[in-house]
C-alpha cells in the first residue's frame, strides 16, 4: 500500500456534512478525550484490530488528544487519529461496516486534517492507504510515487 499527499491550506468546508449527520442521523463527530480512553481503545480493538488499538492508544497520550470519534448516543460508529504512528500521519481511521456510506469517514477525515492544519502542516502525509479513491475525491489527496516502501516495511507481526 502507497501513501498519500494532501494539501491542508484548501480543505473543504465540513460543516454542511456535520449538521447533517447530526440532524438526519443523529450522530455527533467530536474529539475523544482522555476519560474515554478505555472504551475507545476497547472498541477499536474488537472492530479494528490489535495494530489499530496500539495507534489509538498513542493519540490518547497527546494532549489534546489526536482521536476524532463518532457517536450515536453512547454507541461509537467510527474513530481517525493523527500523529499516532509518525508526526505529520493521518490515521489509523474506521467506520463500522453498517454505518459506511453517510460521510462519517470523510467528516473524521476533515476533523483530523483541520486538526494538523491548526497545528502548523501545509500538507500532511495518508500512510498506508487502502481506499485511495476515497481520499482521492474527499479532499484531493495524490499518491506519493515510491511510497511501498514505507514506515510499515519492517511492521512486527504475530507468528
Amino acid at each position: 500500500m502507497k501513501d498519500m499527499l494532501v494539501r491542508l491550506l484548501e480543505l473543504p468546508s465540513g460543516a454542511a456534512l456535520e449538521q447533517r449527520l447530526l440532524e438526519k442521523e443523529k450522530i455527533v463527530v467530536r474529539r475523544a478525550i482522555a476519560p474515554e480512553k478505555h472504551l475507545v481503545c476497547d472498541w477499536v480493538m474488537q472492530a479494528f484490530g490489535a495494530y489499530w488499538h496500539s495507534e489509538v492508544e498513542v493519540a490518547f497520550s497527546r494532549q489534546p488528544v489526536s482521536c476524532w470519534i463518532a457517536q450515536r448516543g453512547n454507541a461509537i460508529l467510527g474513530f481517525a487519529c493523527y500523529e499516532s504512528t509518525a508526526r505529520n500521519f493521518f490515521g489509523p481511521t474506521g467506520t463500522l461496516e453498517s454505518e459506511r456510506g453517510k460521510g462519517i469517514g470523510k467528516l473524521l477525515l476533515l476533523k483530523s486534517l483541520e486538526s494538523m492544519r491548526e497545528m502548523g502542516y501545509a500538507y500532511a502525509i495518508i500512510g498506508g492507504v487502502g481506499p485511495a479513491e476515497f481520499y482521492e475525491k474527499a479532499v484531493g489527496a495524490k499518491i506519493i510515487e515510491g511510497s511501498e516502501i514505507s514506515i510499515y516495511q519492517h511492521l512486527l507481526r504475530k507468528p
